[in-house]
């Protein structure tokens, strides 16, 4: 045989060959593939294994990093590990591949990630970005976390989250779709679930604790133990009352506690900030000592007196008869709740919490025609019967006693009868005997 005719030959088995090749070569195999060239276009020029056939990696298929110069991450003669991504051209004897190498990678990484979900593992990776409705996460393929997973509250600013690298747990997986779910909420509600159970085994009532307010509501403060919430109702937050507690608290404020009970059944911690600060009839003998006058807010009105708060947390009762030198129906007819008033001291009992206050003790009291009248009356029958002064007296006091008595139970003021009659009537009484002895 002639050598043109061997070559012809050898040309035909070796586009025999290629055509074979190129039907061995199918779209999603992997395949080595060597550097030939590198195109002005940014683009790897391949051969595939020892078939002969050529195939194409663009710059953005090296890698899942952005690639700005091709030729800084790969050089002629590498070899590379690729995918089989699709065919282009029509010309089989010259037929030619699109390779990737990132989605090589990628496609082991969701095979990674299915190892760990089926596993039942959480997977670590940053936030890359916030967009509407969650977070992107870069966990060797796009992960997204939906806003209601990103923690176990409402969380208004995601922004917080962007940079951080955070623990997930994989809710979804499908890797046909790049589809990856993840949660942190998950993991935040196991770690809070393993902080609360600790710290309710070793809490206990009367103990006091720092802690940081983490929700305000209109019945009390929800205040963050460091894992586990205690609530702080609104008359536990100070000793003066509170309408609301966002008045004196804000979230993110340290406060110092004391616990009043914990239910670890019902999951309850209830709390009290007021019984960490000083007691406000601390020193009351010395704030307000007797004859003392005093700036007070009305506080309540009663049938018998007022209440009126002379220091936060200190109320002193003003009896009926203390309000005016005028016979009054009611405190209401003179005082209204808010109103700041002047007090003056009367008694003070630390030990029972009670002041008793006055009003018209710092007013003049009002002469009449009447008054002079009866002071002249009251002498001349004096000089009549010295003898009978005594009974007189201690009727006036007594009737005296009871008209500013007559309206105030004693559970309700504080002070008993014989406490608001004074020690003028005993005198008197004292006197009567000593005469007759």
């Amino acid at each position: 045989m002639s050598e043109n005719g061997t070559s012809q030959n050898n040309d035909n088995n070796d586009l025999l060959d290629a055509l074979n090749n190129v039907d061995n070569v199918k779209v999603g195999d992997v395949v080595k593939g060597e550097i030939l060239a590198i195109d002005d276009d940014q683009q790897a020029i391949v051969g595939i294994g020892e078939t002969g056939i050529e195939g194409v990696v663009p710059k953005k298929e090296l890698s899942a990093k952005p690639v700005d110069d091709i030729k800084s991450v790969i050089k002629v003669g590498d070899v590379l590990d690729l995918v089989v991504i699709s065919r282009i051209g029509n010309d089989k004897e010259g037929g030619s591949y699109l390779l990737s190498q990132r989605r090589l990678e990628a496609r082991k990484v969701w095979d990674d990630i299915q190892k760990e979900f089926e596993a039942g593992h959480t997977l670590t990776a940053p936030v890359t970005q916030v967009v509407k409705g969650g977070l992107v996460v870069d966990a060797g393929v796009r992960g997204f976390v939906p806003a209601s997973m990103v923690s176990d509250h409402f969380v208004e600013d995601l922004s917080q989250f962007k940079g951080q690298t955070l623990e997930f747990k994989i809710v979804e997986i499908e890797p046909s779709e790049n589809r990856l779910i993840l949660s942190h909420r998950a993991i935040v509600e196991k770690q809070r679930a393993a902080q609360r159970e600790e710290i309710m085994s070793k809490l206990q009532a009367g103990d006091t604790v720092e802690g940081k307010v983490a929700r305000l509501t209109n019945f009390g403060a929800f205040v963050d133990l460091g894992g586990v919430d205690g609530l702080v109702h609104v008359s536990e937050i100070a000793y003066e009352r509170v309408e609301k507690p966002s008045d004196v608290l804000k979230v993110g404020q340290d406060v110092k506690v004391k616990v009043l009970s914990v239910d670890p059944e019902r999951d309850r911690i209830s709390l009290s900030i007021k019984q960490t600060l000083p007691e406000p009839w601390d020193g009351i003998e010395e704030k307000a000592p007797q004859g003392s006058v005093l700036d007070g807010t009305v506080k309540r009105l009663t049938s018998f007196g007022a209440f009126v708060e002379v220091f936060p947390g200190v109320e002193g009762l003003v009896h009926i008869s203390q309000i005016s030198h005028q016979h009054i129906a009611t405190p209401a007819d003179v005082l209204k709740v808010g109103q700041e008033i002047k007090v003056k001291v009367l008694d003070v009992r630390p030990d029972d919490h009670r002041l008793a206050l006055s009003i018209k003790a710092l007013e003049e009291k009002p002469q009449s025609a009447d008054d002079n009248e009866g002071n002249s009356n009251a002498n001349r029958s004096r000089s009549r019967n010295n003898g009978g002064s005594a009974n007189r007296s201690r009727r006036n006091n007594r009737n005296a006693a009871e008209t500013s008595t007559a309206n105030a139970p004693e559970e309700s003021t504080g002070f008993s009868l014989g406490d608001l009659i004074g020690d003028s009537l005993k005198k008197d009484i004292e006197n009567q005997e000593n005469n007759n002895d």
